[in-house]
C-alpha cells in the first residue's frame, strides 16, 4: 500500500499559533481507512487512484494518501479532528467527496459518499475581495472588489441570462442555519440547494448578446467600475471598456461602495438586479472567506421560478439571512474561501459543488483567490485552460495580489 504523508509527527509538534502544538489525544499514530463511495449513477470506469485529503481542523496540518487497487486509502494520523476529502476525474467527469469533524482517536475505517459532476465550461478564474491598505496613506479600502470569469470550453460560451451572488452565511466561520440534522445519527447534512443571500446578479441579453470565446475572461466589478488604483496604487483600476459593473443605485445607493460608473465602462455592461432579498445599501459579500456562485436556471426563466412560494426561504432562527433557494443542478461554478485566521471554518457547499475550499489569509493584505492554469492542456489547445476538478483546495491558490495589479 502507498502511503504519502505531508507532515511528519515531529513537523506537526511545531505548528500552532505558539509555535507549538498541544496534542489533546497525545499517543502514537493511528490509522485511518477510507473507501471513497461511488454513486449508483456513475457508469463509468472506476478511476485508476485518487487522492485523499485529511486536514487536522484545529492546526491546519495536512496528510494526502492515494487510493490503492482496492479503492481504499491507508492514512497514518496523530489523534485529532479531521476533514476528509476526496477528488478524481475521468474525462470531463468529476468526483467529489468531503466530510467535516471525522474524529480520530483510535484506528477506524471510513466510508466516504462521493457526489458527481461535471466540468464547466465557464469557470470562476479569480475572486478578489478582501480589500487594500490605502498606502501611502492611512487607513483600509474594500471599495474594489471584483471577479473574472473564464471560458474553459473549446466552444464558444454565451453569458445572457447567467446569474451570480455569495452564500449564506457570508463567512465560513458563521453559523450556517440551512444545514439539516439527521433526526437517527445527529449527523449534519447540506440540503440540496444552495441559499443566495443579498441579491442574485444577472447578465442582460437576448441569448446570443456577450460571446466568450475559448480562453477569454469576463471582469466583473462588483462594487465600483472606477481607478481605485488612481487615489490607492495597492488597488487595482476597473474604469475599462470590457468591464461589467455590479451597479443599481436605487437597490444600493451608498456612493462609498457603488460610484458612478466611470468614463471607459460601457452602459450596457451594467447588470441586472434580478431581486435583492437583504436590507444593505451595498453589495454584500464577506471580505474573509464568501462562498461565490454562478448559475442559470434549467426548464423556467428566473422570473417564473422567483414566483414560486417556495423560492425565497429563511432559515430558522435567522431572518436576516432571506436567501434565494437555487438548486444544485443549476450551478455552474462555484468557489469556497475560508478565513486563514479562524480554525473554526465549515463548508457551506457540498461536494456536488466544491469538495474543498481555498483559505485566504487575511484581509486589507491585497490578497486574491485565483484558478490554477493547466498548462499542459493549455499548450495542447493553444489558449488557457484553468484546472477543474471542482475541488477548491486543488484548484486556487492565493495570491499576494491581485492579477489586475499585476
Amino acid at each position: 500500500m502507498k502511503r504519502i504523508l505531508t507532515l511528519s509527527l515531529a513537523a506537526l509538534l511545531l505548528l500552532g499559533c505558539g509555535g507549538e502544538y498541544k496534542n489533546p489525544w497525545p499517543g502514537s499514530l493511528l490509522n485511518l481507512s477510507v473507501r471513497p463511495v461511488y454513486p449508483d449513477a456513475f457508469t463509468g470506469a472506476t478511476p485508476e487512484s485518487g487522492t485523499v485529503k485529511a486536514e487536522e481542523m484545529t492546526t491546519g496540518a495536512m496528510y494526502k494518501a492515494n487510493t490503492d487497487r482496492d479503492g481504499i486509502a491507508e492514512m497514518a494520523l496523530p489523534a485529532g479532528m479531521y476533514r476528509v476529502s476526496f477528488s478524481a476525474r475521468t474525462g470531463q467527469t468529476l468526483l467529489n467527496g468531503s466530510k467535516d469533524r471525522v474524529l480520530v482517536t483510535e484506528d477506524r475505517a471510513l466510508d466516504l459518499p462521493l457526489d458527481l459532476s461535471e466540468a464547466g465550461s465557464i469557470v470562476i478564474k479569480e475572486l478578489y475581495v478582501g480589500g487594500c491598505s490605502k498606502a501611502p496613506e492611512e487607513g483600509t479600502y474594500q471599495s474594489d472588489q471584483y471577479v473574472l470569469l473564464h471560458n474553459n470550453d473549446s466552444e464558444t460560451a454565451y453569458l445572457d441570462s447567467l446569474c451570480f451572488g455569495t452564500l449564506s452565511p457570508y463567512n465560513a466561520t458563521g453559523t450556517n442555519s440551512w444545514l439539516i440534522r439527521d433526526p437517527e445519527t445527529g449527523d449534519l447534512t447540506f440540503p440540496d440547494f444552495v441559499p443566495v443571500v443579498t441579491v442574485v446578479w444577472r447578465f442582460p441579453g437576448n441569448g446570443r448578446t456577450w460571446p466568450l470565446q475559448p480562453g477569454e475572461d469576463a471582469l466583473i466589478a462588483l462594487r465600483g467600475a472606477i481607478d481605485h488604483s488612481a487615489a490607492y496604487p495597492l488597488s487595482v483600476n476597473l474604469n475599462r471598456s470590457d468591464c461589467f459593473v455590479c451597479y443599481n443605485p436605487t437597490y444600493f445607493p451608498n456612493p462609498l461602495y457603488h460610484p458612478a460608473p466611470g468614463d471607459k465602462v460601457r452602459q450596457d455592461h451594467i447588470l441586472e438586479v434580478l431581486i435583492k432579498t437583504g436590507q444593505s445599501n451595498a453589495n454584500t459579500i464577506s471580505m474573509s472567506s464568501p462562498t461565490f456562485v454562478i448559475f442559470k436556471s434549467r426548464g423556467i426563466t428566473m422570473e417564473n421560478y422567483l414566483l414560486q412560494a417556495d423560492a425565497v426561504r429563511i432559515p430558522a432562527g435567522n431572518s436576516a439571512d432571506r436567501s434565494v433557494i437555487v438548486p444544485y443542478a443549476w450551478l455552474i461554478d462555484a468557489v469556497e474561501v475560508f478565513d486563514g485566521r479562524s480554525s473554526n471554518n465549515a463548508k457551506r457547499l457540498s461536494p456536488k459543488a466544491d469538495a474543498g475550499f481555498v483559505y485566504q489569509s487575511d484581509v486589507f493584505k491585497s490578497r486574491s483567490v485565483v484558478r490554477k492554469k493547466d498548462e499542459d492542456a493549455s499548450r495542447e489547445a493553444g489558449y488557457e485552460i484553468l484546472q477543474d476538478t471542482n475541488n477548491s483546495s486543488t484548484d486556487f491558490y492565493e495570491s499576494e495580489a491581485p492579477t489586475l495589479r499585476r
